[in-house]
This record gives C-alpha cells, structure tokens and sequence, in this order.
C-alpha cells in the first residue's frame, strides 16, 4: 500500500509565508475600516486630514453653488456654456499595519498563539488594502526589536511585509532607540527594554498624514504616554485598534491550580483564591474598558479578536 502523504501539522505556535499569502482570497471580501471618510463616490475617499492630494476627475456644466474658482474658462469660452472642473481626492491611502511580537503575544491555550493571530489578521488587513489599490506598510516590533516598512504600492508591497510577519524576529533599525553595551559588558535586560511607549513614538514619525492605521496588540503596557500619542496619531489619521487575546486571560475555570511562566518568572494562580482570582480577571477587565473608552473619546475603531476565533469572520 503507498505511503499516505503526511497531514501537515496546524501552525499553532508560528506562521508560514504560504498561509500569509493564501488569505489573499477571502481578503478580497472584506471591507476597509473607516472612520466617516468614505465620499458617495465609489472609490474615493473624502478626508478632513492634512496632506492629502486631488486629482482631477471631470468636466460637467456649473450648478448653482459650484466653486467658481474651478470654473474651466477655456472650456467655457469654446462652447458658450459655463463648465466646471470636478476633483476628487486620491483613490491611493497609505494603510500602516503595526503588529505586536512581544514575549505576551507568543502564549494560547485555545485555538493559535496571539503572535500566530496578529500575523494573520495583518495579513487579511494587508491583502484587503491591496484589493483597494491602497498602499501599504507596516511596523513589527518585540520587546528589543522595531522595523518600519514604508508604504508602497502592489503585490509586492504585500509580500514584503507577509515575507517580515513570517521571518521574525525582525532586524533591528540603525534608527532603533535601544542603546547596546560596550562588547566588554554584558547588556542588562533594562537596557534591551523596548516599550510601547517607545513604539508608538516611532509610529507617529513613520506615518504620513491621512494614513488608515491598525495597531494588532494585547496592549499590555498601556499608560498615559502611550494614550497620549495615540491622541496624536487621530489628529492625522485613521486609527483602528485590533486587541488580541486567549479566552483564559478573560476568564480562569472555576477550579485548578494553574502555572503561568514566560521562562523568566513562574506565577502560580489557585482559583479556589477567590481574592487572587478576582484580581486575575480585573486586570484584564481594566485592559478592556481602558481601551473601550479610548476608542469612543478618540473616535477610533476597536475590534476585539481572541486566539479560539476566526480572524476572517472577526474583520467582516
């Protein structure tokens, strides 16, 4: 009898540049996410944000109320009738995808890692604005590491960043903040620490103006710094926050004993603790309902997505 061929193992723990690229086709049926700057045009995009262009689209005859500065002398003088020039803004956004590859994303215990989800909601995000002739770049970083990716055109501005979601770590920028140690001294874990805080602060410099922006992240690490530079980032752009999570940091059985390592520290929970419990499952309420209210003071988009879910049906 022939050997039967081997099922290929599900990419729980990592992600496969072959898996990135096959979302290209259910991609195709997703919608972009915007905050009340789509015009009634089909294709266009009508912002009140800094730096965006205007192309011309048509001539049609004046209508009580047009711009008279747009009015077309030339082809008004040719045909005794009074034309207008019609704009329209530039089809072409720049969509920036920022995706988290921290040690907290690297954990599941249902479904895939977070790591392993973010890799793939960027990828939907990435094939979808591809699909809307956008351009597209992107940010990953880990707790040492940042790499921006500059908008660009085409299928291969999608490979590209497909082809850095699924080679991490990401190499480290000459531009990074991270501060080496003399090759004599051994860097302390301090030292290497890059915060979220640093990370948006890179987002703001890299992003243009009238940018659609995701950020895919359990957004551990939170504080006021970071909210402030997302209050930037709304100024100018789009702001789509994507949270991540594993159903467990929601909610702990109601009994066991359980061990949680990120192979630096072990935290053991017991569950028949109800105080520790209780302060468990607030942390990650607080998480929540700090970013729920940050979405709708901002006016950004929050989409909640956990590693046991479909990441196609969460971004219809």
């Amino acid at each position: 009898m022939p050997d039967q061929p081997r099922k290929k193992a599900p990419e729980l723990v990592s992600v496969s540049l072959k898996t990135l690229i096959d979302l290209a086709e259910p991609a195709a049926g997703l919608k972009q996410h915007h905050l009340g700057i789509r015009s009634q045009q089909t294709g266009g995009y009508v912002s009140r944000f800094k730096g965006r262009g205007m192309e011309f689209d048509e001539i049609r005859l004046y209508q009580p109320g047009d711009d008279i500065r747009r009015i077309d002398w030339r082809v008004t003088a040719r045909t005794d009738q009074t034309y207008t020039k019609v704009f329209r803004e530039e089809r072409e956004r720049p969509v920036f995808i920022s995706v988290d590859d921290r040690p907290t994303m690297h954990f599941a215990t249902r479904g895939v890692f977070k790591s392993v989800l973010a890799a793939k909601l960027a990828a939907l995000l990435a094939w979808t604005a591809q699909h809307h002739s956008d351009r597209i770049g992107g940010q990953i970083f880990s707790e040492v590491t940042c790499r921006e990716l500059k908008p660009q055109n085409g299928k291969h501005a999608v490979l590209r960043f497909l082809n850095a979601l699924a080679t991490k770590p990401v190499v480290e920028s000459a531009s990074s903040p991270i501060k080496h140690q003399a090759p004599e001294k051994k860097p302390s874990a301090a030292s290497l620490s890059l915060s979220f805080e640093q990370v948006l602060a890179r987002l703001i410099k890299h992003v243009r103006p009238g940018s659609l922006v995701y950020i895919i992240s359990d957004f551990r690490g939170m504080d006021d710094k970071v909210e402030g530079h997302l209050a930037k980032l709304r100024r100018h752009c789009d702001v789509v926050l994507v949270f991540v999570y594993d159903p467990l940091e929601s909610s702990l059985p109601n009994k066991g004993r359980y061990r949680f390592t990120d192979d630096k520290r072990d935290v053991i929970i017991d569950t028949a603790d109800q105080q520790r419990l209780q302060q468990y499952q607030q942390h990650f309420v607080q998480r929540l309902q700090r970013l729920e209210i940050l979405a709708k003071k901002m006016g950004l988009i929050l989409i909640q997505c956990n590693t046991a879910q479909d990441p196609i049906q969460r971004l219809r």
